[in-house]
């Protein structure tokens, strides 16, 4: 067999091992989907961070949620920071930032602006409720 015949057979081998393997990692990202929003229930919310408030201030969701938070800045930069979750993210003008967080923990936790561009910042807050079950 010459190395240009063998070179051409490999990618059918290859496209094959694929095909074997895409379903069991499809499976694999179904269950980890599952685990991650057990009740199947996502919240997405948007927050405006200016002239040092967050619009909403009070952010409420059920334990077990999947929140998906968009925070939009719209004078300077901001944060948004909840310590007991881990969170602290950045969003600048023009520049909104989405990320997501399991609320896992049932409560009313804090957030607040971490930045200290302004003074007006350290006095930005909100507050996350967290529904128990």
């Amino acid at each position: 067999m010459s190395p240009t015949s063998a070179s051409r057979r490999r990618p059918r081998g290859v496209a094959l091992v694929l095909l074997a393997v895409l379903p069991v990692l499809a499976v694999a990202s179904a269950a980890r989907s599952s685990a991650w929003q057990p009740d199947g229930r996502r919240r997405d919310v948007a927050v405006a961070a200016r002239k040092f408030i967050f619009e909403p201030s009070t952010i409420d969701v059920n334990e077990g949620d999947l929140v998906r938070v968009t925070l939009r800045a719209d004078d300077i930069a901001h944060s948004l920071t909840i310590d007991e979750y881990r969170i602290a993210k950045r969003a600048s003008p023009g520049r909104p930032v989405t990320f997501e967080f399991q609320a896992d923990r049932a409560g009313t936790f804090k957030f607040y602006c971490s930045l200290q561009i302004d003074e007006g910042c350290r006095q930005m807050q909100g507050t996350l409720v967290v529904h128990p079950r």
